[in-house]
């Protein structure tokens, strides 16, 4: 009989609720068997044809509890945005209110509200931090508040927007950067597409390009009038975060470049979950600097365990 006859038998049996009881019988071991879960990292792939028919059996019934625990998560992943769309409506009274106090709104002191408010508690953040050069600071000064919301009442779909006064800097008033995820059968969930904005920036104010001055001509070359040459490149900034990597489709065979971008979207995606999870919810915790303090202590705890 061939293996493809033995599988559909045992199917049968399977679900016709045949005898289980010899389910866990142990079977020798398959020399063909352990050299292809050798090889399975490399061909992320396996022939299920090549199990003997008792060890297809305990797949079946293994198959069935993963089906049992992908109707759970779904029902959780329901449950889980419903909660977290109560919650959402819960936490905005209380974001506004902190956004009145920190922009001064129907103050009438001459200072109002808390200056470098945003500014103060993004570079408390460490991984904020990193990407806040020099530069940044005097645009960032202007920010007056980030807020997050779901996008197309996903839970998985979320959109940040950064609210900034008006300023010598760009003409926006306001940033925003787009996460979309999708489940993936294999995989799980999988960032399909990131969408920033376009920011228009004021002449001679961009802050992710910087004019550099190219070497001198040689000795004897030509000069016009003797003014220098001059380039435009790319410099670090945190407004780059608005452009976000581009996704494109993963071939089975990752290249030097694929997994470069790779590392780049997934730090991308690391900085919007922290400006989500963390820095949005706690702002206040993070402007003292006592969130800095519990995460701290978080992680001695961490590595006590």
């Amino acid at each position: 009989m061939s293996n493809e006859e033995n599988i559909t038998s045992i199917e049968a049996v399977h679900n016709s609720g045949g005898d289980s009881s010899n389910a866990l019988d142990l079977v020798p071991e398959d020399p063909d068997l352990i050299e292809d879960l050798k090889n399975l990292t490399i061909k992320r792939t396996f022939d299920t044809k090549k199990l003997s028919p008792k060890v297809t059996k305990r797949v079946l019934f293994l198959k069935d509890i993963q089906v049992k625990h992908d109707e759970l998560e779904e029902k959780f992943l329901e449950e889980k945005a419903a909660l977290e769309a109560k919650y959402d409506s819960l936490y905005k009274p209380l974001f506004d209110k902190r956004y009145e106090i920190v922009n001064g709104v129907a103050e009438a002191e001459t200072e109002k509200g808390v200056p470098n408010f945003w500014l103060i508690a993004m570079k408390t953040n460490e991984m904020l931090a990193n990407e806040i050069t020099e530069r940044d600071e005097g645009a960032l000064k202007y920010l007056k508040d980030i807020r997050c919301c779901r996008v197309e009442n996903n839970s998985r779909n979320f959109k940040l927007e950064f609210l900034f006064d008006p300023n010598p800097y760009f003409k926006n008033s306001v940033l925003s950067k787009t996460y979309h995820v999708t489940d993936d059968d294999d995989d799980g969930p999988v960032l399909d597409k990131v969408i920033g904005t376009d920011i228009e920036w004021c002449p001679g104010k961009c802050l992710t390009h910087k004019v550099v001055v190219k070497k001198r001509p040689k000795k004897g070359s030509k000069k016009v009038n003797n003014i220098p040459m001059t380039k435009t490149e790319n410099c670090e900034s945190f407004f780059n975060f608005f452009k976000p990597p581009e996704i494109d489709e993963v071939d089975e065979c990752y290249t030097t470049m694929d997994e470069e971008l790779q590392n780049l979207t997934d730090q991308d995606y690391d900085i919007a979950v922290t400006i989500r999870d963390k820095l949005i919810p706690h702002a206040v915790s993070w402007f003292t600097g006592e969130a800095l303090v519990d995460e701290d202590e978080y992680n001695d705890d961490e590595n006590d365990d």
